[in-house]
């Protein structure tokens, strides 16, 4: 009887134990993964995010940079990790949603990651080097018609953001670009200010310093309306362009399996970090718009991630793109 009794106990103690340690999370740092290389517009939200949300969290969040293939390398470093909450990933529209017609993917966008919440979207800027003869996008589009084939236009990567909205430019306006893929915005960015490349789609908060500083010269946001940020840049409708609209959203995303109270706790983190009123307004400087409480939710993001897919890979598909 006693045997019995003492085992009892010791099971129950163990269970507790067990119990205790299963609900520490996170025990370790957290690794972000960023699907580009480092300097671009979603390095730099993830260094935001990450700092604020390590006094959430009680732990570091350490930024890894895995870029290569649009983003799917990344991603897929993500879908691969073990699901314990302490490996993420941060990613938009073009990593988890059009790629999925873009590549054979080794892994199901829509079902192999565990959805964490959605994070702040980003226009984006039509974007030339200074010396290029234009002063408004009426005039951009005339001087491309006029130069055929002879404009290059710098992109993150093939079948990237600004890859589909170029794409998207030439069918509109008749146009004939030369599409020069990096690997990064941020070099994007980089080679248009030295004047290597003509012009180029960026995300808002990737090139509104060089447009405010003048080494860039913006035409056109692409939003249907002008932002707190910019008030002097028209939008794609009210420069000659309508139906040009488009924007960056971003989320984070854990392996498939991870624990619910793990994804709870980080969207928790991530909630509580698009509250702060410094953060908020940091965003709305960089041109960045914040979702609604109501839509920064796990299932919010699972949900907008599928209808983003309806829509995207048809369009994607017709427009031909192809990732050789």
């Amino acid at each position: 009887m006693k045997t019995t009794i003492l085992a009892a106990a010791c099971a129950v103690a163990l269970q507790g134990t067990t119990g205790a340690q299963a609900q520490i999370y996170p025990s370790k740092p957290i690794t972000m993964i960023v699907p580009f290389a480092a300097g671009g517009p979603a390095d730099a939200l993830a260094r935001i995010m990450g700092e604020r949300m390590r006094g959430t969290l009680g732990q570091p969040v350490i930024i890894e940079n895995v870029a290569g293939a649009t983003g799917t390398i990344g991603v897929a470093r993500v879908v691969q990790a073990a699901p314990d909450g302490h490996t993420i990933g941060i990613g938009h529209v073009g990593t988890h949603v059009q790629n999925g017609a873009l590549h054979q993917l080794p892994y199901d966008l829509l079902k192999d990651l565990e959805p964490i919440a959605l994070l702040p979207a980003n226009p984006s800027l039509i974007v030339a080097k200074k010396a290029l003869p234009a002063s408004d996008l009426k005039e951009l589009i005339a001087w491309l018609k006029a130069n055929p084939d002879k404009a290059s236009a710098g992109t993150a990567g093939i079948g990237s953001g600004a890859h589909i909205a170029l794409a998207y430019l030439q069918s509109a306006t008749g146009t004939r670009l030369q599409i020069v893929p990096y690997r990064g915005g941020g070099a994007v960015l980089n080679d248009l200010v030295a004047g290597h490349i003509d012009l180029t789609i960026d995300q808002v908060s990737n090139s509104i310093a060089m447009v405010r500083s003048g080494s860039v010269r913006a035409f056109a946001i692409t939003s249907k309306a002008r932002l707190a940020a910019a008030p002097d840049i028209p939008t794609v409708a009210e420069a000659g362009l309508p139906g040009l609209e488009m924007s960056t959203w971003y989320g984070l995303w854990a392996p498939k399996g991870t624990p619910r109270d793990s994804i709870a706790k980080l969207n928790a983190a991530v909630v509580e970090s698009l509250a702060d009123p410094a953060l908020r307004a940091r965003f709305t400087e960089l041109g960045m718009e914040i979702p609604p409480r109501e839509r920064q939710s796990p299932e919010a993001l699972g949900t907008f991630q599928k209808a983003e897919a309806e829509k995207w890979w048809p369009i994607i598909k017709a427009a031909g793109i192809k990732i050789e």
